[in-house]
């Protein structure tokens, strides 16, 4: 598999992460990459875009009906959409049930003995929200993923994710060649928010890869369970894709080693660009009452 890239996408959860995947990997397959998804999120709708469904047939459920993962066949998981994207959904277990990790490797055992990495250029993991546990940090843990992406805000809990995904990647990063590609901002409009970005990405030793502005035309492509790029390849936030997905193609052997810094140094930041204000400690934990008197 020589010559693969391996990237994975992580982030808050509803920070827009799978929308933000499929639009770039679109635009990816649009410059002649072949492209195999696999989707971590047991809610299995990392592909639904590419292929213009609700949620597709996960390796975990099909095994469970057939009995085992030995009796599917890779025909069975494995679909194809939007210029050839191959789209497999690894799904996982009931709510309160089980290491959705389990499910993760399972599915990209099988896919690997299967074939469905041959010939591919890059192999992409959607995981599911800033949950770096035992289960969603797989594709690191396993040294597949090389390349994480962090899709962020401006928002202090997604800042916050951030960071956490990054001690993710730096714990694993010395045992195994995962590296921090780079963080991608996926625009909420909130104040300083390229500023906010760019010194977050910085603090971790990383950089922002681009700055995706919000633009309601994502809905409508959503709403008729397509990526921008196929709805209306000619707007303008399909270019922005488009330059983003060229900016991860000429990123290859750029990434480092995340550098995370304290929950204090991250308030610190913000009170820095005056998101956090610095409070008076005489008030904390005094009523409304108790302050009016």
């Amino acid at each position: 598999m020589e010559g693969l890239r391996q990237v994975a996408f992580y982030g808050k959860g509803g920070i827009g992460k799978s929308t933000t995947s499929q639009n770039t990997l679109a635009a990816l397959a649009e410059m002649g990459q072949k492209i195999l998804i696999v989707g971590c999120d047991p809610k299995a709708d990392s592909t639904r875009l590419i292929l213009h469904a609700k949620a597709q047939n996960s390796v975990l459920s099909l095994a469970a009906e057939a009995g085992s993962v030995e009796d599917l066949d890779i025909e069975d998981v494995l679909k194809v959409g939007y210029k050839g994207i191959r789209c497999v959904e690894s799904g996982g277990p009931e709510p309160g049930v089980g290491c959705a990790g389990r499910g993760v490797i399972t599915s990209i055992n099988f896919l690997e003995e299967n074939g469905a990495y041959d010939g591919m250029d890059y192999v992409s993991y959607d995981v599911l929200g800033d949950v770096v546990c035992g289960g969603f940090a797989m594709p690191i843990r396993e040294n597949k993923a090389q390349e994480i992406y962090i899709v962020m805000s401006g928002e202090m809990m997604a800042l916050y994710a951030a960071n956490n995904i990054s001690r993710g990647v730096l714990k694993y990063a010395s045992s195994g060649g995962v590296r921090l590609g780079g963080l991608i901002c996926n625009s909420r409009m909130t104040d300083k928010e390229l500023d906010l970005s760019e010194a977050m990405a910085k603090k971790l030793g990383s950089k922002l890869i681009h700055f995706v502005p919000r633009d309601n035309i994502v809905q409508q492509a959503e709403l008729r369970r397509m990526t921008v790029i196929e709805y209306d390849p000619e707007c303008k936030q399909a270019q922005e894709y488009r330059a983003l997905a060229k900016k991860i193609h000429e990123n290859k052997g750029k990434g480092t080693i995340p550098t995370p810094i304290t929950m204090d140094e991250l308030e610190d930041m913000l009170m820095e660009f005056g998101i956090l204000k610095p409070e008076d400690e005489t008030i904390v934990g005094q009523t409304k009452k108790a302050t009016v008197a």
